[in-house]
C-alpha cells in the first residue's frame, strides 16, 4: 500500500521537531502536526520563559548588592509588563525559528490535533491521512490537585500570562518547578510560601542538595512548610483562601498547583492503533523508541522516562538518523546532567551519594563556602556546595553535585568528564582557574567520608 508520507510526526516539540526536521534532510517525505504552539512546552511556558524571569530576579538581588561594591543604585521597583513583554516577543522569535526550521527542512506542516483512525492513519486538520511509520511526541500537561475549588488555583503554564505580580503567594509541591517558581515570584517581590506533602524537598536529589536549597530558600524568606497538603480553596474577599491538611488556613492572592505533569496521550485514539499505554498515561517504549506497534515510536515527556528537553531532542534525531539515515542508534540515559534554576541553582550530573552506596564503597569529598562575591556583600543564602561521588575500588567519579552561583554552567564541563569515566586522580591533575568557584572541584583533597558498607563506614 502507498502511503502519503514516510514518517507523520504528532507534536512540534523539542522531540517532534527535530525528529521531523533530520528525517526530512535525510530524504524522507515527513509531515508534523501541532496543536498548540512550535517548540513545545520548553520554548512556551517552561524552560525557555522561567530562565528569563528567573534572570529577572537575580537582576533585584544584584542591584541591592551593588551597594557593598561602591555603586550607588537606587531600585525603583519592578516593572511587571515590561518583563513580560521582552520574555514574550523572545518567545515568539524562537517558536518562529522552529516552524522556519521546518519549512527549510521541506517538512509539510500542520497546525491542529491530530489523532488516529488506524495503525497507519489519521485524521488532521479534517483530513485523513496515512504514514508508513507514525512518532508519538506530544509532551506532557501540568496537573492540578483534585481538591474543591481546583479552579481557583494555577497550574505552571499560567505564571506566564499573569498581568501582574501577585502579593501572597502560596507554591504546593516540593518538586523542581515548585521551587523555581517560588525562588523567582520571591525575588521579584512576592511574599512566597511552599506547602509540600513530602518532608524534604527534590525528591531523588542528593541528600546534601537537598538541604542547600532548603538552607538557602529559607534565607531568602520563602517560607516552607513539610508534611502538608491543600484541601480547599475558596475565593473571599480581596484574594483566595487555601484550607490546609494540618487544619490551617492562609489568605493567599494567587495558589500554584506544582504538583506533577502527566504524558498528554488522552483523546489522541491510541486504542483504534492498538498502542499501549501504562496506568499514568505514559507510553512504554524499548530502547529504540519503539511502541508495542512496531512502526509507531514515542519519545520526550510522553514517555515519562527522562523528561528534559536535551534528552527529547537527542532522542528525536538518534531516532531519525536510525530509520532513515542509515546510521542505526541509541541515546544514553546515563550520566545526564540537569540543572534545578533555584537561587542559588543547582546542578548535577551521575549518581547521588544514596544511589552510589546502595552499588558499594564509595568516597565522598564535600565542601561548603561562601564564593567572593559574597564575601563582600554579606549576603545569607548564597553559600556553594560542592560534592564528589567517587567509587572507592576504581577512583571513578560517579557523581558531582552543586548548589550556588554558575553551578549549571560549570556542571556542564563537568558532566563531560564523568560520561567520559574520569577519577578523582584526573580531577586532582587537573589545574584549577583562580579565583573562581569551580576551581574547588579539582583541588577537593579532604576525604568527608565513606559510605557503602559497614566496613567502609568503619
Amino acid at each position: 500500500m502507498a502511503y502519503d508520507f514516510d514518517l507523520f510526526v504528532i507534536g512540534g516539540g523539542s522531540a517532534g521537531v527535530r525528529l521531523a526536521r533530520i528525517a526530512a534532510g535525510h530524504g524522507a517525505r515527513v509531515a508534523i502536526a501541532e496543536e498548540r504552539f512550535w517548540g513545545g512546552t520548553c520554548v512556551n511556558v517552561g524552560c525557555v520563559p522561567k530562565k528569563i524571569m528567573v534572570n529577572a530576579a537575580e537582576y533585584g538581588m544584584w542591584a541591592e548588592d551593588a551597594a557593598a561594591f561602591g555603586w550607588n543604585i537606587r531600585n525603583h521597583g519592578h516593572d511587571w509588563a515590561k518583563l513580560a513583554a521582552a520574555r514574550d516577543a523572545e518567545v515568539k522569535r524562537l517558536s518562529g525559528i522552529y516552524a522556519r526550521l521546518l519549512a527549510g527542512a521541506g517538512v509539510t506542516t500542520f497546525e491542529g490535533r491530530a489523532t488516529f483512525l488506524d495503525p497507519h492513519t489519521l485524521e488532521v486538520c479534517g483530513r485523513r491521512i496515512s504514514a508508513t511509520r507514525i512518532a508519538i511526541a506530544v509532551g506532557g500537561r501540568p496537573v492540578r490537585l483534585d481538591i474543591p475549588g481546583q479552579e481557583y488555583g494555577l497550574v505552571s503554564d499560567d505564571l506566564f500570562a499573569l498581568q501582574a505580580l501577585p502579593r501572597r503567594v502560596a507554591v504546593l509541591g516540593a518538586g523542581y518547578i515548585a521551587l523555581e517558581f517560588a525562588c523567582l515570584l520571591r525575588g521579584l517581590g512576592a511574599e512566597v510560601t511552599v506547602f509540600h506533602r513530602s518532608p524534604q524537598l527534590l525528591r531523588g536529589f542528593d541528600q546534601d542538595v537537598r538541604l542547600a536549597v532548603q538552607e538557602a530558600m529559607q534565607a531568602q524568606g520563602i517560607g516552607l512548610e513539610g508534611g502538608v497538603t491543600a484541601t480547599r480553596i475558596d475565593r473571599v474577599a480581596g484574594g483566595l483562601l487555601l484550607e490546609l491538611s494540618n487544619g490551617g488556613m492562609r489568605d493567599v492572592d494567587a495558589v500554584f498547583f506544582c504538583t506533577g505533569r502527566k504524558p498528554a496521550t488522552e483523546g489522541l485514539g491510541l486504542e483504534r492503533a492498538g498502542v499501549r499505554v501504562a496506568p499514568s498515561g505514559a507510553i512504554p517504549v524499548d530502547e529504540d523508541h519503539t511502541t508495542n506497534v512496531p512502526h509507531i515510536y514515542a519519545l520526550g515527556d510522553v514517555t515519562d522516562r527522562l523528561n528534559l528537553t536535551p534528552v527529547a531532542t537527542a532522542a528525536g534525531h538518534a531516532l531519525a538518523d536510525t530509520l532513515f539515515g542509515n546510521r542505526p542508534r541509541r541515546i544514553s540515559y546515563a550520566h545526564v546532567p540537569t540543572a534545578v534554576f533555584t537561587s542559588p541553582p543547582v546542578a548535577a550530573v551521575g549518581l547521588t551519594e544514596e544511589q552510589a552506596a546502595a552499588r558499594g564503597p564509595v568516597e565522598i569529598y564535600l565542601t561548603r563556602f561562601t564564593p567572593l562575591r559574597h564575601t563582600i556583600t554579606g549576603r545569607s543564602g548564597r553559600r556553594t556546595m560542592m560534592k564528589l561521588v567517587v567509587d572507592r575500588a576504581t577512583q571513578r567519579v560517579l557523581g558531582a553535585h552543586m548548589v550556588g552561583e554558575d553551578a549549571p554552567e560549570i556542571m556542564q564541563g563537568i558532566a563531560i568528564a564523568i560520561a567520559m569515566g574520569a577519577t578523582k586522580q584526573d580531577f586532582d591533575r587537573t589545574i584549577g582557574i583562580h579565583p573562581t568557584a569551580a576551581e574547588e572541584f579539582v583541588t577537593l583533597r579532604t576525604l568527608t567520608r565513606v559510605v557503602g558498607t559497614a566496613e567502609a563506614a568503619q
